[in-house]
């Protein structure tokens, strides 16, 4: 919690002068019972209406003065709470994209997405709150205590009496209900989890006529939450009700001590009114401070969480960038090696990739197929060191993938994942995205490679067709092609395809992978498939069985020695048929 006050650094002159102007409009606001009492005792009293006018200039001087301290004082708590909020927002957005896919998979996105954005407006509106009212309500009330002790000492034990009781009713109510709000957040992060997956998965959902089992699901965490925040309601709303009482039973104590003091002559009417005004003003204080210390619980419970997504290691350690680059390795013509590679998750109770070797020279395609859940992605995950390995080593181009420094290892490799992500914008922005400084010719040429030129130039705008968040306006296979082109503009030394031709139909597959073959120099291509025959004419290929390497070899020999590799095919094709 502490390390997250830094982000205040920027505002510690309106962290200061907002409580203290809304002290000094507390303090004006303390005379107002005085004077109207003066009014009433020697104005009124004396029938004086020049005496009351004055006093009630007085009064308007004293509201005129006290609104002046209370906009600046929100001026400066907004600039302060707005500003920390998004210097906060940064960093955390900033940390977020530093955290290895391994801590991504530990956090979760949902719950990443609801810290960015409820989470931090808690925070921010509690801060606000916080400097407006943290010294003004207690001065408000201490010093109306002070005036009430100064006017009568007897019926000011009353006010002594009353501010104890309230205390603990506000505090305690604060203490219930903060572990609670914080539960809340958890419960939110779940609904917005499931409003996630359904938005996400919408045709999966329609196809498989799974709305009604959806809609119970969401039905059933929206009502644990809506009941936690009900509880949490339920217990808060007992505090304005529980101060009005105390508050409205120690004014009738106090007109009925007051009755008896004047009659006795040793209190004047405007004296009562002015306890009765300050014992106004301690209840408006106590019910303010009550839902500061509410809106506070919320906002450290949201700074909790936020904090923990903060602290959360980024989980891998890179080398400093720009350093001197090492020597070429001997064995620099391999681009890839895998020595006794070894992989677990964090959290899982096996190994997702045992004991994995091999190695890909320059220019070869390499092949990699295996059933669902058998490590594939996994597998070229770690080249680019999405992950790193629990055991073993990962080398391209001779040197460990932990020696590189970031952009140096990524800038070589060009990934196309297995699940296809556009960005809202034009083509040419999603194409860029792999070379900022890249040409229309090269936008044009990788296109061409990844068959989408054709669609492409049918657009109206051509390149500068406008494209939607991950391509809602474009069909599966053009989205896929898009990618594609995306990691070719890169002109990368390594190109990974995760399954990334999986919308294509057979015609355009072989066409993609033919054009691929074709390209000058030396890259080293990875195509990771489900059918063997976009695999037929890799140089080699690599066959997955539950994280085990299982075949390694070319399309013909593995028909010979790999049973899962002829499984998979047979099963594809027809026994004894032809591919």
């Amino acid at each position: 919690m502490k390390a997250m006050l830094r982000y205040l650094d920027g505002y510690r002159r309106e962290t200061v002068i907002a409580p203290l102007f809304k002290m000094l409009e507390a303090l004006f606001d303390l005379f107002v019972p005085l004077v109207m009492a003066d009014i009433i005792d020697h104005g009124i009293a004396a029938g004086d209406t020049r005496y009351i006018l004055l006093r009630c200039g007085l009064l308007v001087l004293l509201g005129s003065v006290g609104l002046l301290c209370s906009v600046t004082a929100q001026y400066f708590s907004a600039k302060a709470a707005v500003g920390y909020a998004s210097s906060l927002r940064r960093a955390l957005f900033s940390h977020i994209q530093s955290l290895s896919f391994s801590s991504l998979d530990q956090l979760g996105v949902s719950t990443l997405i609801t810290r960015m954005t409820s989470d931090v407006n808690q925070v921010q509106n509690g801060l606000n709150l916080f400097l407006r009212l943290f010294l003004r309500s207690p001065f408000v009330v201490f010093g109306s205590l002070v005036m009430a002790f100064f006017i009568d000492g007897r019926a000011a034990l009353i006010f002594a009496l009353t501010i104890p009781l309230l205390s603990v009713v506000v505090f305690g109510i604060m203490r219930l209900t903060m572990p609670m709000y914080q539960r809340a957040q958890t419960g939110l992060d779940r609904v917005l989890s499931i409003t996630r997956e359904n938005l996400s998965g919408a045709r999966v959902v329609r196809a498989f006529h799974k709305e009604a089992a959806e809609t119970e699901r969401f039905r059933e965490a929206n009502a644990g939450l809506a009941r936690m925040q009900l509880r949490v309601g339920r217990l808060s709303a007992l505090m304005n009700p529980l101060t009005y009482a105390i508050v409205n039973l120690a004014i009738v104590a106090l007109l009925q001590t007051g009755a008896v003091n004047i009659d006795a002559g040793s209190l004047r009417q405007g004296d009562l009114i002015a306890l009765v005004n300050y014992m106004g003003q301690v209840l408006i204080e106590l019910v303010k401070l009550a839902n500061l210390i509410i809106q506070v619980s919320r906002a450290l419970a949201s700074a909790k969480r936020i904090g923990a997504v903060l602290a959360a290691p980024a989980g891998m350690q890179f080398p400093a960038e720009n350093r001197a680059p090492r020597p070429a390795a001997p064995g620099a013509q391999i681009a890839v090696r895998f020595s006794h590679v070894c992989l677990t998750y964090a959290g899982a109770g096996a190994e997702s990739l045992s004991d994995i070797s091999f190695l890909a020279r320059r220019g070869e395609t390499i092949g990699v197929i295996g059933g669902t859940g058998s490590g594939k992605t996994s597998l070229v995950s770690l080249i680019p060191r999405f992950y790193d390995a629990s055991s073993g080593t990962v080398e391209v181009f001779g040197q460990p993938v932990t020696d590189y420094d970031r952009q140096t290892l990524r800038s070589r490799i060009g990934l196309v994942m297995q699940k296809t992500r556009l960005f809202s914008g034009t083509i040419r922005d999603n194409l860029r995205y792999g070379d900022a400084a890249a040409d229309d010719a090269a936008l044009w040429e990788a296109l061409s490679t990844a068959q989408a030129a054709e669609f492409v130039k049918a657009k109206p705008r051509g390149l500068d067709e406008m494209v939607e968040q991950n391509g809602r306006n474009l069909s599966g296979g053009q989205r896929q092609r898009l990618a594609i082109a995306r990691a070719l503009v890169r002109r990368p030394d390594i190109l990974i395809l995760d399954d990334s031709a999986s919308a294509l139909d057979f015609a355009t597959d072989a066409a993609l992978r033919q054009a691929i073959a074709g390209l000058s120099g030396d890259m080293t291509v990875f195509i990771v498939s489900q059918r063997t025959a976009s695999l037929m004419q890799a140089d080699r290929i690599l066959v997955l069985d539950d994280g085990q390497l299982v075949g390694n070899g070319t399309h013909g020999e593995l028909l010979k020695t790999c049973a899962v590799y002829r499984e998979i095919h047979e099963s594809q094709f027809q026994r004894g048929g032809e591919a």
